[in-house]
């Protein structure tokens, strides 16, 4: 990525992102489909009272594997052979432990966590039972995304993409297997996304060592690095810590929502998994970006980096018109794929409609990042988690106290606090190039 025109190379490297993660996100909408279709909008519910909390505990991994790749494309982009592969070691260390730490915690943790955000009585058990089998998933989801970020950052986005598609294709019959005629419930479906990720992670990284050189590894390369490890957690811990926050700014905000009552949390469901479908195109073109201004900044090209904000923004702004006439026009029908209960399809197709006109924000967002974290902009990470932890638990706050707009505050919230992460997130951006 250090030569030819950013944004050929964006696009190109970005698609098979793109529609990995499309895939990936089936993963979800396979869940709640499936569950809300055949078992009813309280079992969607339960699904989704636990997406922010699981999210803050497998931040930690996702930011560590982040860290890893990153320095994988630094070294990649300086041509330094030897010391790429003594960071995929290392980084494959760092995931392991993390991911083991986080997957027992999480397990031990999720009644007290749930019962803390004041899940619905109705819908407590069943979200216990979904979330602790997803939580003994993550050390399984850690090899995939210690796989792909590790392929990615050496300039290959379509391997990781096969092995998604065809673990997207069993869980979605193992989904209607578990659910359908076993009866097995919100338990079923977790079941079938673990054993579905444990099949494209264990593909992935097998695939990995048998064709890429980079992964013909000798013993040397086993050796631990003290200097590669400080430098994957330097960047992989802020990273791990804008996550974190992230994820409990939504756990504060999932408690709002979870006081509207049962059929607002469906809502805010069915909306949340749609609008995983609109993070997607921005988030692959900021994953491209990363590696794109990591290798870039190995090889000492600012002036590359400064072109491919330029025309990332001018995509994101293109996309986000798209997907804004999108909403517009179909989002109550999006809604009713989940559910069949017309409160909860009226109150999610509206909370779509108000949250598309934010959607330039949630693009700036990724495109900002993905370029500061390629750079290695440990503060950046940090600061923009604040941002949106002090917007998701402060604005519901100031919008109730002074505004009478009740349920709608959860969908002002989300889309307010994109915008006020964009602003940072700009100004971030244009006062850290003029240091390059």
């Amino acid at each position: 990525m250090t030569t030819g025109q950013p944004w050929k190379l964006l696009i190109r490297f970005a698609v098979p992102m793109l529609i990995g993660n499309l895939f990936q996100q089936a993963y979800n909408l396979a869940d709640s489909i499936i569950v809300g279709r055949l078992v009813g909008a309280g079992a969607l519910a339960a699904i989704g009272a636990t997406n922010s909390v699981t999210f803050l505990f497998f931040s930690i991994c996702n930011g560590m594997g982040s860290g890893g790749g990153i320095v994988v494309s630094q070294f990649f982009g300086a041509g330094d052979e030897r010391r790429v592969k003594k960071a995929i070691t290392n980084s494959a260390y760092l995931m392991l432990v993390s991911s083991l730490i986080m997957g027992l915690a999480a397990f031990f943790a999720s009644a007290s966590v749930l019962g803390l955000i004041h899940t619905p009585a109705d819908i407590l058990p069943d979200a216990v039972t979904y979330m602790r089998i997803a939580c003994i998933g993550v050390p399984l989801i850690a090899v995939y995304n210690y796989a792909s970020s590790m392929l990615r950052a050496l300039g290959d986005s379509r391997t990781p993409l096969y092995f998604l598609v065809t673990a997207c294709v069993i869980n979605i019959v193992l989904d209607l297997l578990f659910v359908g005629p076993l009866n097995m419930g919100v338990f079923g479906a977790a079941l079938a996304t673990m054993l579905s990720q444990m099949i494209a992670g264990a593909g992935c990284l097998l695939f990995a060592v048998r064709t890429n050189p980079y992964f013909r590894l000798e013993r040397e390369h086993f050796s631990f690095d003290r200097n590669i490890t400080f430098r994957a957690m330097q960047i992989g811990f802020p990273l791990s810590l804008q996550w974190a926050m992230i994820a409990i700014s939504t756990t504060g905000l999932q408690t709002v929502v979870n006081s509207f009552g049962s059929a607002a949390v469906a809502a805010f469901t069915a909306t949340s998994r749609i609008e995983n479908l609109v993070h997607m195109p921005f988030g692959s073109i900021g994953q491209a970006l990363s590696t794109f201004a990591g290798q870039n900044y190995g090889a000492r090209k600012p002036e590359r980096i400064r072109t491919g904000f330029y025309q990332s923004m001018v995509l994101a702004a293109a996309m986000s018109v798209c997907l804004f006439l999108l909403m517009q026009l179909l989002g109550m029908q999006a809604v009713s794929a989940f559910v069949k209960d017309p409160e909860v399809i009226a109150l999610g197709g509206r909370g779509l409609k108000l949250t598309s006109w934010f959607y330039l924000s949630l693009g700036t967002i990724y495109i900002t990042r993905g370029i500061q974290n390629g750079m290695g902009d440990a503060l950046f990470a940090f600061i923009n988690g604040i941002i949106e932890v002090i917007s998701r638990i402060g604005l519901p706050i100031l919008l109730l106290q002074f505004l009478d707009i009740g349920v709608w505050v959860i969908w002002w919230t989300a889309g307010l606090t994109w915008m006020a992460s964009a602003v940072f997130c700009l100004l971030r951006y244009v006062t850290y190039k003029r240091s390059l």
